[in-house]
């Protein structure tokens, strides 16, 4: 028995009741954090600043400690939002999401796409889009969260779903089609095919490169069938090119390794036609996949 807990074991108990609500709604709090921030090292600083808070609170008056953290988790997250815009700012070319693991959160209802699209809304509209959406929080609720009116809620949540609607896929392929679609696409590109590639592209389709300042990427978002077939087939159309399919919590992807580097391919597809690609490079985003691996 640990020393402290023969000292005082009615604070020793308090301890472990308070670690075990918190890992209890671990899943859930994760799964939350990620949504709102679109970057797993954001969102494990929310839940380490979120178990401190919740430590350090008067609990006598907290008859749902889930609803209670879920709160904290979401206030947090705001503020990280509103840091985070004014150093996006400063950042080196596209910014995408982070890729997370399916073995670290589970996460059927999420795409990449639709976190991509979520940082077009405010921090208010990206809270309320999610507790509402991917919760199903009454709006009630979400005031008493956010510290506004329902109808306030109900408004950001209408103006969010207008900004996404627009552009989201209608129809999702199955898991095993978009993987056949990823390992179709990068085979056309290395054989340089461009006939094959832009038979799987829709005329708009756009692709994003997130290199973070430290590999080579394009700055700006690749736009049209016939440039991005191209600009692909410049990529992979080299001899040293393997590719590890991934699972992750946003859905398929593949990992491409190149000339000694490595980025993490994710597709959009809609009417099975590639709608939208996403590279994501930047070693600090891709440093979380090593990390969910050796754990």
């Amino acid at each position: 028995m640990d020393p402290s807990e023969r000292r005082d074991p009615e604070a020793a108990g308090t301890g472990r009741l308070i670690l075990q609500e918190f890992e209890s709604a671990r899943g859930m709090l994760a799964g939350l954090a990620y949504r709102l921030l679109g970057s797993w090292h954001d969102a494990e600083d929310v839940l380490q600043d979120a178990y401190v808070r919740w430590s350090a609170a008067d609990r006598t008056d907290v008859a749902e400690p889930r609803r209670y953290l879920t709160r904290v988790v979401t206030r947090l997250s705001i503020d990280v939002l509103r840091t985070r815009q004014a150093r996006r700012e400063s950042y080196t070319g596209e910014w995408l999401p982070e890729p997370v693991s399916a073995d670290a959160l589970e996460l059927d209802d999420l795409s990449m796409a639709l976190l991509h699209l979520m940082e077009r809304l405010t921090p208010p509209q990206r809270a309320v889009y999610v507790l509402r959406t991917a919760f199903t929080l009454p709006y009630d609720e979400i005031a008493q969260i956010l510290d506004r009116t329902p109808d306030d809620c109900r408004q950001l949540h209408h103006r969010a779903a207008q900004a996404l609607d627009q552009d989201r896929a209608r129809f999702e392929p199955s898991t095993e089609e978009q993987r056949q679609l990823l390992l179709d696409f990068v085979a056309a590109a290395r054989d340089g095919d461009l006939g094959r590639l832009e038979a799987m592209l829709k005329d708009s389709v756009t692709s994003w490169t997130d290199g973070g300042g430290v590999r080579r990427a394009a700055r700006k978002p690749v736009v049209g069938r016939t440039k991005v077939a191209q600009f692909f087939t410049h990529i992979y159309g080299r001899p040293i090119l393997t590719v590890e399919p991934l699972a992750l919590a946003t859905g398929p992807a593949l990992e491409v390794h190149l000339n000694g580097t490595r980025h993490v391919l994710t597709l959009d597809v809609a009417a099975g036609q590639i709608a939208g690609i996403r590279v994501v490079a930047s070693p600090a985003k891709l440093s979380v996949l090593g990390d969910q691996r050796r754990s």
